[in-house]
């Protein structure tokens, strides 16, 4: 099966589904199985995911783990989809195919649009221990970020690689002139997202675990965190905190356990 959008149909419309796969570009990131890569078509740029099959040996490590095992595009191109109606800001689908049912040997792209002028919240809030933004900056981010996990989890969708790195910052929308609300971010990599139609507080802490422990270079403090909290419930604080100590203190746990071995 290959689905394909109008803006791809004059370079790809009669491509059979191996010259998609073998389409190349500039590689962002390579593992067994799966290669990601930016390449143009006339005067756009796209980004391709191309899957290969991921093995057996794969699958059955991933399951001992008690991890679920990705094995397609498909769970990216469920969660996009999702994402999409819930007005939560993806990257969008021009392209998706499959060819296979032996879950070890299943061979699917997904393609979507580049973001045109964007950066990770990684990179942009890196310098912010030695050069605090402006509050308001701050501020906005926190809530924004807060206000796109909440979307998430409250539909039941996981995302498994929640790290700000995964959050892209549209640089246009920061324009001097341009009022600070108005900053939009993108979510990545949803290659291992969940989308469930019930609530876990296990994928949900671990989620929120890795948005503490991604952030701990960027300088925030208790009352960041704290903020975070309030607009993710979307409560007053007072009542957050007392009836969901012992949640948070698990995904701050978590976090820091998560911190100290990337650390050490």
């Amino acid at each position: 099966m290959i689905i394909l959008s109008e803006e791809l149909k004059p370079f790809l419309k009669d491509a059979p589904f191996e010259a998609i796969m073998a389409l190349k570009g500039d590689v962002f990131r390579t593992i067994p199985g799966r290669c990601t890569q930016r390449i143009q078509l006339g005067n756009h740029f796209y980004f391709i995911k191309q899957h290969r099959g991921v093995g057996w040996r794969e699958i059955i490590k991933n399951l001992l783990q008690w991890r679920l095992p990705v094995v397609s595009a498909k769970n990216e191109w469920r969660a996009l989809h999702e994402l999409k109606k819930l007005r939560v800001n993806v990257p969008h689908i021009v392209g998706y195919g499959y060819r296979g049912l032996n879950p070890a040997c299943l061979q699917s792209f997904l393609m979507t649009r580049a973001l045109p002028r964007h950066v990770s919240l990684e990179d942009f809030c890196g310098t912010w221990l030695k050069n605090p933004p402006a509050f308001i900056l701050k501020k906005t981010l926190i809530e924004k970020v807060a206000e796109m996990a909440r979307t998430l989890h409250d539909n039941g969708i996981y995302h498994r690689d929640f790290y700000i790195c995964h959050f892209l910052l549209d640089m246009a929308t920061l324009d001097p002139f341009a009022r600070v609300h108005h900053i939009q971010l993108y979510l990545i990599d949803l290659h291992r997202a969940l989308v469930r139609p019930f609530m876990r507080k296990r994928w949900q802490i671990k989620d929120l675990a890795g948005l503490y422990f991604s952030s701990k270079e960027g300088g925030l403090t208790k009352k960041d965190l704290l903020r975070f909290i309030k607009k993710y419930r979307n409560k007053p604080l007072h009542d957050v905190l007392n009836k969901e100590w012992c949640f948070w203190f698990k995904v701050k746990k978590r976090g820091d356990k998560l911190y100290r071995k990337h650390n050490t």
